[in-house]
């Protein structure tokens, strides 16, 4: 197979490109920069921006599956870039594929699309978009992911979106080393009562699923233009889990909490507040995060399982040994 990773330099995207590589697939990526470590596995690299139209467009030639990971993440920033990036590269990407004759796309998403500020336990893809958004990341990527399940079938393209979890593992460069610096600095605090389940996705489970999804889409496939959560079967208390973290990290566990309400208020006077300075930096508590932090949000994998075989390779007790060096490193650092 020819694929594109857009993005392909980043946690997941390096993750879809070392498992192509793996199998034999012969692998492109576009990214903002050049990787060396890319470069050894013998991938064909191109730098571009999915913002710039003519970059994507050279680099969907000749492909006929891409992988679109290229994103901003986070939960600050200006509208206007999470939107040309997230929506509007999205579209560049599209376009593209409709052009160079590109017959699979597919697209990672987010559960955050559909996260509604409540609870969610147990949820699966029925769940609707809301009307209203936490913050510009969900937002941006609800409209890209709508766009990519309406062009599915149109000049020949088929596509799918993936919603993983809370991506998490080695090399990881937002979650795990966030967590661990907070930690160590002693500014990390339990949201909460410390009992809410949340659903994880180990990378390479993730970056499997892609593949998985891939492989077996195509025109009138049953995941063609359809959107699917992805994270292992089983949620996993969220504070006990990151108490193991820290505890490889050689961290001690949390010990002091907040409630979920103060936490809350203090999101949204920190938000304030930050945007009356004008400051660029994340707040060190937003609304979102308190609410990611203390509430349940876990979703069922049974339809991924069912339409195209998402299958978890490598299981929850390997998966914490092979993060355990990275959570030294970080801790130590």
């Amino acid at each position: 197979m020819h694929a594109l990773v857009t993005g392909g330099g980043g946690f997941l995207g390096r993750y879809i490109v070392e498992q192509l590589v793996q199998r034999g697939d012969r692998v492109r990526v576009l990214s903002r920069r050049r990787y060396p470590e890319l470069d050894i596995l013998g991938v064909e690299s191109r730098e571009g921006d999915i913002r710039d139209a003519a970059s994507v467009s050279a680099a969907c030639e000749g492909m006929e599956t891409v992988f679109h990971t290229a994103a901003v993440p986070g939960v600050w920033g200006p509208w206007s870039l999470y939107y040309e990036t997230n929506t509007r590269g999205s579209e560049n990407v599209l376009t593209s594929c409709r052009r160079a004759g590109v017959s699979r796309l597919v697209y990672t998403s987010s559960p955050s699309v559909v996260y509604d500020g409540r609870p969610h336990e147990g949820a699966d893809e029925t769940l609707p978009y809301p009307t209203k958004f936490p913050c510009h990341y969900p937002h941006s990527k609800a409209l890209a992911e709508q766009m990519v399940l309406r062009a599915n079938g149109s000049d020949g393209l088929a596509t799918v979106a993936l919603r993983p979890h809370l991506i998490w593992g080695p090399r990881d460069n937002h979650l795990l080393p966030r967590l661990v610096h907070r930690a160590k600095s002693g500014r990390l605090r339990r949201v909460g009562k410390g009992k809410n389940r949340v659903s994880m996705s180990y990378v390479e489970n993730a970056a499997a699923a892609h593949l998985q999804a891939s492989d077996a889409l195509h025109p009138g496939a049953a995941c063609a233009g359809k959107a699917y959560f992805i994270n292992e079967p089983e949620p996993v208390v969220l504070w006990d889990w990151i108490s193991e973290l820290l505890e490889r990290a050689g961290l001690g566990r949390v010990t002091t909490f907040v409630p979920y309400p103060v936490a809350f208020a203090a999101g949204c006077l920190l938000e304030w507040g930050s945007l009356l300075l004008r400051r660029r930096e994340e707040p060190l508590m937003t609304r979102f995060l308190a609410s990611q932090l203390a509430t349940s949000h876990w979703y069922r994998v049974d339809a991924a399982m069912r339409d195209f075989g998402y299958r978890c390779v490598v299981g929850s007790g390997d998966a914490m040994d092979r993060t355990t060096p990275d959570l030294r490193h970080w801790a130590s650092g």
